[in-house]
């Protein structure tokens, strides 16, 4: 059997501050005529993905990147191709992006795309652009319930769009009640609820997706219905995200804890050697960490910082 060769490509996901992404029209000539995409193209001899970026933006669109910062590898197999793409966020740039090969470009906004078709080997990156750079767990357990419902209307005030409900110490009953008060108050905003724990949790409860645990995450089969993240720690627990096609890992831990005081921590260097080997979804730091921490999280290859505690801090 002949080997399939791949072809490596480099991709630039143009951010505003805006939060509004850069897609472009194939051109003419090209397979998948039309289909829209995010810029880049293939790597030459010798070059490094980044390079490779840098070069495609300034010939395609006459942008020149000051900031990119990897995120995503996805790997795709098209009848003409079989493609591994490295995505990268770039948040600063000079110059406006200007068609040079024919192309038509469209800035858009996370989960309300208005162009079509999109190429299929993107799938996972618009999902993964609707994602936040906080991902809050909530603290019910030290706070109690009343306190963390008073701090949760306020981070909602400011901001707050996802949200995960993970409270093990209740039982299922309380959890359910819990569950159904958080929902209302996520609805009035526009707010994303996970569940923690098994899939068929989401369902009876109606929430937005799942969020598993990595004992549950290596007993699952099957991708769960609507959004779905894992708490992992190592390379065999992120490759299971993979294989089931997930939207997110949550990777720690990454520094000591009030809860896990002596136990071994990843630091930033251990999570950027895991994150590094290159995976099909966005992946959070998680343990010790607070909102100053997403720069440090963004540099090591991350999405961004998932916090338990120092999610309900400071919010007056």
């Amino acid at each position: 059997m002949t080997e399939t060769k791949t072809t490596h490509v480099a991709a630039g996901i143009l951010i505003r501050p805006d939060g509004q992404f850069l897609l472009g029209s194939r051109p003419e000539g090209k397979p998948y005529a039309g289909w829209w995409e995010f810029p880049g193209g293939k790597l030459e001899a010798g070059e490094t993905p980044l390079q490779a970026l840098v070069r495609e933006l300034h010939e395609e669109m006459g942008v020149t990147v000051s900031v990119a910062k990897p995120w995503l590898v996805q790997t795709f197999t098209y009848p003409h191709a079989h493609v591994r793409l490295n995505f990268f966020k770039v948040t600063d740039w000079q110059g406006e992006p200007h068609p040079h090969e024919g192309q038509a470009f469209a800035w858009q906004v996370p989960g309300a795309l208005t162009v079509d078709p999109v190429l299929p080997a993107n799938t996972p990156i618009l999902r993964g652009l609707q994602l936040p750079l906080v991902l809050p767990f909530s603290n019910v357990a030290e706070l109690g319930e009343t306190a963390w419902l008073k701090q949760l209307d306020l981070a909602l005030a400011q901001g707050l769009r996802w949200l995960v409900l993970r409270e093990p110490q209740l039982p299922a009953a309380a959890y359910a009640g819990l569950a159904a008060e958080v929902q209302a108050r996520l609805q009035s905003y526009g707010a994303r609820l996970l569940v923690h724990g098994l899939p068929e949790r989401a369902r009876e409860l109606g929430a937005a997706g799942v969020h598993l645990p990595a004992r549950v995450l290596m007993e699952t089969t099957e991708r769960p219905a609507g959004w779905c993240g894992a708490s992992v720690h190592n390379a065999t627990e992120l490759a299971r995200v993979a294989e089931l096609g997930l939207d997110y890992a949550v990777l720690g831990t990454i520094q000591p804890t009030q809860t896990h005081p002596g136990s071994a921590t990843l630091g930033w260097d251990g999570f950027a050697a895991l994150v590094g080997q290159g995976w099909p979804f966005p992946v959070y730091g998680i343990g010790g960490l607070k909102p100053v921490d997403l720069a440090a999280a963004q540099a090591a290859g991350a999405q961004g910082v998932a916090l338990l505690r120092a999610a309900w801090q400071g919010l007056s």
